[in-house]
């Protein structure tokens, strides 16, 4: 298994949005990294640090992979924000995985929390501030799951 954060606006789509529909596409992401991660690296079950990002940033919940990745459907929409001029369905630019509901903690991790924890001070989070998804190794998610409990 491996572990993720996956990063979102909350007004956007939040904790409590995946919570209500459970299960959800992560569409729109235009980084070729993540898209990477999430088309070569991500596995059903893997599990991911739901990370809101804005005015409160911090780790709002769980969430794990829930699908193999397959293309994203907004990138062949005109009428999308996502569209992709240069894709086609033969090759797809962009991919995505889905994602489902696993846990919201009571309340988030704050970063700045995170950041002044010694024993997270190697998390790519730090280092790469603006990647949306980014891989997380077992032993921070550990610790992040007894910072939230």
């Amino acid at each position: 298994m491996q572990y993720w954060l996956l990063k979102s606006e909350p007004e956007t789509f939040g904790i409590v949005h995946l919570e209500k529909a459970k299960k959800e596409p992560w569409t729109g992401v235009r980084n070729f990294v993540a898209r990477n991660y999430m088309r070569d690296k991500m596995r059903v079950g893997d599990l991911c640090l739901f990370c809101h990002t804005g005015k409160l940033k911090g780790i709002a919940g769980i969430a794990k992979v829930a699908s193999r990745a397959y293309p994203d459907p907004s990138q062949f929409d005109k009428k999308s924000d996502y569209y992709e001029p240069r894709a086609s369905y033969d090759k797809p630019y962009w991919w995505l995985v889905d994602i489902a509901f696993v846990k919201k903690f009571k309340k988030p991790v704050l970063v700045g929390e995170l950041k002044s924890d010694p024993a997270l001070s190697n998390m790519i989070l730090f280092r790469a501030p603006r990647l949306s998804i980014q891989p997380v190794s077992e032993k921070d998610f550990q610790h992040i799951m007894k910072l939230a409990a």
